[in-house]
């Protein structure tokens, strides 16, 4: 599949691959260079729940609800 490059540097990506590759409207693609070729990589963002995930540890084991309980109570603790 061939596609021409404009006068503004910009370059239309065959549908096949685009669907193929699951690219959207809005897609963020990063470009690198690559012994002589260019290499377009599609940028997988987290959403910002799963970016979180994992990172805050209730202590003693304590369930969420009991540990939110606790901090309403006591902001200090």
């Amino acid at each position: 599949m061939n596609s021409t490059v404009s006068e503004k540097g910009q370059v239309t990506i065959p549908k096949a691959i685009r669907d193929s590759l699951g690219l959207k409207i809005g897609t963020v693609l990063n470009f690198h260079e690559e012994n002589g070729k260019i290499v377009a990589e599609k940028v997988i963002a987290l959403d910002p729940v799963s970016a979180w995930q994992g990172r805050c540890q209730i202590p003693n084991g304590a369930s969420v609800k009991s540990y939110l309980n606790t901090i309403r109570e006591n902001p200090a603790a």
